[in-house]
C-alpha cells in the first residue's frame, strides 16, 4: 500500500468532520428526496441505531473489548449505524439518484463511525498503525559525540548550535538499520532523534525504550509529540527514543516473556536491543541514565522488564499498563505462554519479581506509574503496582489525568507529565529544589 496512505493522520485532521458531512447531506437528501418517506424512514434509522447502542454495551458488558469503552464509542457506532441504515432505505426506493446518494451515505456513514470510534480510543493515529505495518521512512543513523559531556548536567553545559531542527525526527528501523531481532519475529522498530541528536558534535543523550498496547505497532506517534515538546522547551534536549514491538501482530500478546509459541520477546527487548542501541546510537553508556516503558500492554511489559532487569534498566515508565501481563485473558496466557504451569505465569507479575528482589536492587531507579481517572479496568492495578514498587525502593512518581479513560487522551496526558518527571534523573532537566 502507498506510504502517503498509510501514513494519513486519522485523528488529527479534518477527514472525520469531510466523512461527517457527506453522511449528514445524504440523510437529508435521501429523506427529503420525493417520493418522500420521512417517518418510516426515521423509525427504522432510530430503531437501527438504539439496537446497535444497546448491542455494544451489552458486548462491554461481557468483556469482549477487554475493558471500558471510551465515553463516546458506543455513540459514534450507533450515530454511524443509523445514518447507513437510512442510506439502506434510499439503495431500496429509487429512483437511481436517490439510490446512488444511498450508496455514497452508506460508505460515507460506515467510514465516519470507524473513524469516530478509533478517535476516541486516541491512539492509532493512521493506517499504518491500525494495519500493525510500518509506513515510516529508513532510519539514517545520527553523527556520534566526539567528546561525552558529564550527562547528569547536560541542561545546564549543553549550548545549541546554530540551525538545529526545531523538531524532532522519526524513522523506521529497517535494512541495513534494523535491529537483529534473534529467534522473535519483531516488526520494525521506529526510533525518534531530538533535535539536539541530529547536529554535528551531539551531546549523548539517554535512552528511552518503549512498546504501545495491543492491538497496536511500533508507532512513534504520540511518544514523538511528547518529547518535541519538551524538547521545544529544554534547547532541544530529549531522550534518543526506540518504540519496539513486544507483540508479533496486533492480535498475538506474547505476554513479555520467551515462549516456544511466541518466541523469545524479552531476549530481544532487554539484550538485542540494549546492544544495539550501545553499537548504533549516540546515547549514555551509563544505565542509570535508560528507561523502559510502555502503554497498556507494552507498561506492563515495561514494568515486567524494569522490575526483573534493573543492571540494564535504570528507570521505569509504565502508562496505563496491566496490572500484569495477560490479566485479560489469564487462562489462555497460563495455558500458550507458560505450557499450563500456573507457578511461572505468578512469579512473572511485577508485583512479585519487586518483592522478590535482594535488598537495594533499586535504590536510585525512578518508577512513573500514570493512569486515567476513569480507567476502572487498569487504574486500580496501577495504583498496586505502584505501592508494590515503593515497597521495593523504587522512588515513585504517579499521575492521574482526569476525567480520562483508557485513551489517547489519556496517553497525551500521561507522557506530558512523565516525561518532564523523568528529565531530572536523566540530566535533561534541573534537580526539583
Amino acid at each position: 500500500m502507498n506510504r502517503f496512505v498509510l501514513s494519513f493522520e486519522l485523528i488529527d485532521s479534518p477527514l472525520l468532520i469531510v466523512a461527517v458531512v457527506i453522511a449528514a447531506v445524504g440523510v437529508l437528501a435521501i429523506l427529503l428526496w420525493p417520493p418522500r418517506r420521512l417517518m418510516g424512514t426515521l423509525l427504522i434509522a432510530v430503531t437501527v441505531g438504539l439496537l446497535t447502542y444497546i448491542v455494544v454495551h451489552a458486548l462491554e458488558g461481557r468483556g469482549v473489548f477487554e475493558g471500558a469503552l471510551p465515553v463516546h464509542a458506543a455513540m459514534w457506532a450507533a450515530g454511524g449505524m443509523a445514518a447507513a441504515a437510512v442510506g439502506i432505505v434510499g439503495v431500496c426506493l429509487g429512483p437511481w439518484g436517490r439510490r446512488i446518494v444511498g450508496v455514497v451515505t452508506v460508505l460515507a456513514a460506515l467510514f465516519a463511525a470507524a473513524l469516530g470510534v478509533n478517535a476516541s480510543y486516541g491512539v492509532t493515529h493512521n493506517v499504518a498503525a491500525i494495519l500493525g505495518v510500518q509506513a515510516l521512512d529508513p532510519a539514517t543513523l545520527p553523527p556520534r559525540a566526539t567528546a561525552v559531556d558529564d550527562p547528569a548536567t547536560l541542561y545546564r553545559t549543553w549550548t545549541p548550535p546554530v540551525g538545529m531542527p526545531a523538531k524532532g525526527s522519526v524513522s523506521a528501523l529497517t535494512g541495513s538499520t534494523k535491529i537483529p531481532t534473534g529467534q522473535y519475529s519483531a516488526r520494525d522498530a521506529s526510533l525518534y532523534l531530538p533535535p539536539a541528536a541530529q547536529v554535528p558534535n551531539p551531546p549523548a543523550l539517554p535512552l528511552l525504550v518503549f512498546m504501545m498496547g495491543q492491538p497496536g505497532s511500533p508507532d512513534p506517534t504520540a511518544l514523538a509529540k511528547a518529547l518535541d515538546a519538551f524538547a521545544a522547551e529544554h534547547k532541544g534536549l530529549a531522550p534518543i527514543a526506540i518504540v519496539v514491538d513486544q507483540l508479533t501482530a496486533p492480535d498475538r500478546d506474547p505476554a513479555c516473556v520467551d515462549s516456544g509459541k511466541y518466541g523469545a520477546v524479552a531476549t530481544y527487548i532487554n539484550q538485542l536491543v540494549p546492544q544495539w542501541a550501545e553499537q548504533n546510537l549516540n546515547i549514555v553508556t551509563d544505565h542509570r541514565y535508560w528507561t523502559i516503558g510502555g502503554f497498556s500492554n507494552g507498561g506492563s511489559c515495561a514494568a515486567v522488564y524494569g522490575a526483573k532487569y534493573p543492571g540494564t534498566w535504570g528507570n521505569l515508565l509504565d502508562v496505563m499498563g496491566n496490572e500484569f501481563p495477560g490479566s485479560e485473558h489469564v487462562e489462555r496466557t497460563v495455558a500458550e505462554v507458560y505450557g499450563g504451569d500456573a507457578g511461572a505465569f505468578q512469579s512473572n507479575k511485577p508485583s512479585v519479581i519487586m518483592a522478590a528482589a535482594p535488598a537495594g536492587s533499586y535504590a536510585g531507579h525512578t518508577a512513573v506509574f500514570t493512569w486515567g481517572s476513569l480507567d476502572t479496568t487498569y487504574g486500580p492495578g496501577q495504583l498496586a503496582n505502584s505501592q508494590a514498587a515503593q515497597a521495593a525502593g523504587f522512588s515513585v512518581l504517579t499521575h492521574i489525568v482526569e476525567g480520562a479513560g483508557h485513551t489517547g487522551e489519556a496517553l497525551d496526558g500521561s507522557l506530558a507529565y512523565a516525561i518532564p518527571a523523568l528529565a531530572p534523573v536523566l540530566g535533561l532537566a534541573a534537580p526539583a529544589s
